[in-house]
Formats: C-alpha cells, sequence, structure tokens
C-alpha cells in the first residue's frame, strides 16, 4: 500500500494575515485561493513538495456546525488549542529568526532541546493555530 499525506486542513479568520503568514514568512507557495459564498479557502504547500499541502479553512464552512460549536471553535482558536501542525526544517535557528522577525506570527517557544530527543521551536499563526518547527538532521 502507498499512502501519503496529501493535505491538512487549518482554521483561519483573516485569509490575508494567514496569506502573509504561510507565503511571506514561512516562505510556502500558494496553491490556491478559493472564495466562494463569501468564504476564503487558501491551499499552500512547501516549495518543491507539489503533492504535500495546507488548506487553510473558514472554521465556519462546515454547514452541520451549530452557532454554539462555531462559539467554542473560536474560543480555542484564540487560546491555541484548537489546531496546529508539525513541521521541519534543517536550520530551526534560520527558521525561528524569520518567523520571530514576521509580523504575522506569535513566539510561544524559542528553540528548545526537548528531553525526548528533538531540538523544535513553537509559534501562533495569526488566526491561533499552534505552529512546531522541528529542527530535523
Amino acid at each position: 500500500m502507498d499512502i501519503t499525506i496529501h493535505q491538512a486542513y487549518l482554521p483561519q479568520t483573516d485569509p490575508d494575515a494567514a496569506l502573509a503568514f504561510y507565503r511571506d514568512t514561512l516562505g510556502f507557495e500558494v496553491r490556491n485561493d478559493v472564495e466562494y459564498q463569501g468564504l476564503h479557502w487558501l491551499t499552500v504547500g512547501p516549495p518543491g513538495q507539489p503533492d504535500t499541502s495546507i488548506v487553510l479553512t473558514p472554521p465556519a464552512a462546515d454547514p452541520g456546525i451549530t452557532e454554539d460549536e462555531r462559539k467554542v471553535i473560536a474560543e480555542m482558536m484564540a487560546k491555541g488549542t484548537y489546531a496546529g501542525i508539525n513541521l521541519a526544517t534543517s536550520n530551526l535557528d534560520e527558521a525561528f529568526e524569520k518567523v520571530q522577525a514576521g509580523t504575522a506570527g506569535e513566539v510561544v517557544q524559542e528553540p528548545t532541546e526537548q528531553p525526548w530527543g528533538v531540538r523544535d521551536a513553537a509559534f501562533r499563526d495569526p488566526s491561533g493555530n499552534m505552529i512546531r518547527i522541528f529542527e530535523s538532521k
């Protein structure tokens, strides 16, 4: 069996801020930019990995979500506890400096040697999603 990760979904509440973070700060390519019925989706991905993407989606896009659930999702996003993704880079210090210098991300943890054997840093994107960047060897 041959299975790969094709897309992961993260909610975004401001497509312009999401674009600034993922494209301008992280250097991802924009793969798709769709507006439909007042909602805005962005698909981004790392250069050189055309088959792997992150879909930045409006959290209210699912018609099965109730208004109470939308409120809970908004509260969790604001705290950074709703969604997240782990990324990897060969130069964590350089990536950290670039994200820290950008205007769209919030530093949660500076580069740290973790007791389980990885070195990583953590940020929240403009919508509150937790973004952890691991140093790959």
